[in-house]
């Protein structure tokens, strides 16, 4: 789509006409990120509940609202936000493709990699933006450490830790029927939360060669289908190594680290601790000195409630949207792209599937690996157990 043309008497953009489809939790964020910006218009809001999506547009002084996509897309759009539960992303993303209008749409972009790349490529045929949210790669601190790494100041990024240990109550998921099951939600605390930091991680190490998986649900069985709690070992194609560990059984909630390790063996670690709340760095360590700061400050409520979460997280979505209009009107790419946001999808889908089998996905070929263990030490595994 080109970009919208500017009046001779003021030189300014038109305004953007915006729809939002799904008025569930996370909207406010986006709504409000719109709202915010000069020269955007929110047009119409779309639920296939049509008295909430009412509600929202009378709240927020948004002339339409309609319980059809087909009816939204009717109303002269130019971008459609997506909020709607994960597997429906990819039913409405063709459908704003088909139409011509760019797309910005809630993490996960699809619940399977085909999917996604259909949409991926609907958009790229239709000549329309697709970007994905993930709000925490604004934050200041993430940008600081991706930035230590791209200088060089710390080697060759060769190791990483990821923890997420989030609360989760059982009422989060009961409260709506979707959540927690695998045909509505697609997946459990990978798929939900975990996925933020499975992003950072690869924007950090790059492209993944392997991936090896558990999964299990030690706190909330009888109220999901879904996993509770994940472990992995990655392989990068660089040769670097991580390991992830996520659960939402965790009481009290000991927030997020990340922790990359360079080849000159200096580390970096940032933290989201409560969660929402923005991230630090929280540890810097290099040329045998170690400044650290407070991963979990006291008195500090640790088990937030989803609605603080989200409402913490707005100012980071007012960062990417305000940054994918700014791709639209100058048609550049969006910070986070469709294609982009597949690879962390491949990444928690690899590791159900390394739950699955017993075995570990392989992507790509890893550079830089050694055989530094002989295969006699095999014996002495065998040897000992059979002693």
């Amino acid at each position: 789509m080109p970009t919208p043309p500017r009046t001779a008497t003021t030189d300014a953009p038109r305004a953007l006409r915006v729809g939002i489809v799904g008025c569930g939790n996370i909207s406010a964020n986006h709504l409000e990120a719109f709202q915010a910006l000069d020269s955007v218009t929110v047009a119409a809001l779309c639920d296939v509940d049509g008295a909430r999506a009412a509600a929202m547009a009378a709240e927020y002084s948004v002339e339409h609202a309609v319980d059809s996509v087909e009816r939204l897309l009717e109303l002269g759009l130019d971008i459609v936000s997506v909020c709607t539960p994960h597997p429906t992303h990819q039913q409405v993303v063709l459908a704003a493709a088909a139409a011509g209008v760019h797309v910005l749409c809630e993490k996960p972009i699809a619940v399977d990699v085909p999917a996604a790349e259909q949409m991926v490529q609907a958009c790229a045929e239709a000549g329309v933006k697709l970007g994905v949210l993930f709000q925490r790669r604004f934050w200041p601190a993430a940008a600081e450490l991706r930035a230590q790494i791209d200088s060089g100041a710390l080697g060759t990024p060769v190791l990483g830790q990821v923890s997420v240990l989030l609360h989760r109550e059982h009422e989060y998921y009961s409260a709506a029927g979707w959540r927690g099951t695998w045909a509505a939600d697609g997946g459990g605390v990978l798929m939900t939360q975990a996925i933020h930091y499975l992003d950072l991680l690869q924007w950090y190490l790059g492209d993944v060669a392997r991936v090896q998986g558990e999964v299990n649900t030690y706190k909330h069985g009888e109220h999901i289908e879904v996993e509770d709690s994940a472990t992995a070992l990655i392989t990068f194609t660089s040769g670097a190594m991580a390991t992830v560990l996520a659960s939402t059984s965790a009481d009290p909630a000991l927030g997020v680290q990340i922790r990359i390790t360079g080849s000159n063996g200096a580390s970096a670690e940032l933290s989201e601790f409560p969660e929402g709340s923005d991230g630090r760095l929280t540890l810097q360590a290099s040329e045998h000195k170690i400044a650290a700061r407070p991963v979990h400050p006291a008195g500090v409520d640790a088990n937030v409630e989803l609605s603080r979460i989200n409402g913490a997280l707005k100012d980071h979505h007012r960062a990417q949207i305000t940054q994918f209009v700014a791709a639209v009107r100058e048609d550049l790419e969006p910070a986070v792209t469709g294609r982009e946001a597949l690879k962390s999808l491949r990444i928690l889908l690899a590791v159900y599937e390394s739950a699955r089998t017993g075995r570990p996905v392989d992507f790509a070929p890893a550079s830089n690996q050694r055989t530094i263990v002989p295969p006699s030490v095999a014996d002495r595994l065998y040897t000992t157990a059979r002693a």
